[in-house]
């Protein structure tokens, strides 16, 4: 793991992937409790027995909670420990290219997109694909906006 100190360590790392997290597998009893914090039930996550004839063979994990994950997977690769806080700013982008069917494992690949001044400190653009075991099209591409207090 990596962890960057100062907004100069984090600067001298734009352009570059810094790691990847181990794989994890993506259980149905994530996704219905997914489901259940958010509501969303819709059949092609929840219902096992209907989504073996859907369109997909089986259960698929919701967008959203492959992008939830998100924090977890960057905090296996990379830590932001310089001074001031820490705030989620946001997301730029999020693509799901592929289906993500419960049991797959998914790894994140982890890059320093860009790190820009603001009036209150930096701005760091942190950019995400989570790859599936096995697969060419990964489930989810995101580039996620972080600022950096001083």
């Amino acid at each position: 793991m990596q962890t960057f100190t100062t907004f100069e360590q984090l600067e001298a790392a734009v352009g570059t992937e810094i790691g990847t997290t181990d794989w994890v597998e993506i259980t149905q009893e994530r996704v219905n409790a997914f489901a259940d914090a958010t509501g969303d039930h819709q059949w092609i996550h929840v219902d096992v027995e209907k989504a073996r004839t859907g369109p997909f063979g089986g259960t698929i994990a919701h967008g959203y909670l492959t992008l939830s994950l998100v924090p977890w997977l960057g905090s296996q690769v990379f830590g932001l420990e310089t001074p001031g806080a820490k705030l989620n700013y946001g997301v730029n982008k999020v693509r799901f290219p592929n289906p993500l069917l419960v049991g797959s494992k998914i790894r994140a690949k982890v890059s320093i997109n860009a790190v820009t001044d603001i009036p209150a400190g930096r701005q760091a653009t942190i950019g995400y694909v989570i790859e599936i075991e096995g697969q060419s099209k990964p489930a989810c591409v995101a580039e996620t906006v972080v600022l950096l207090l001083a």
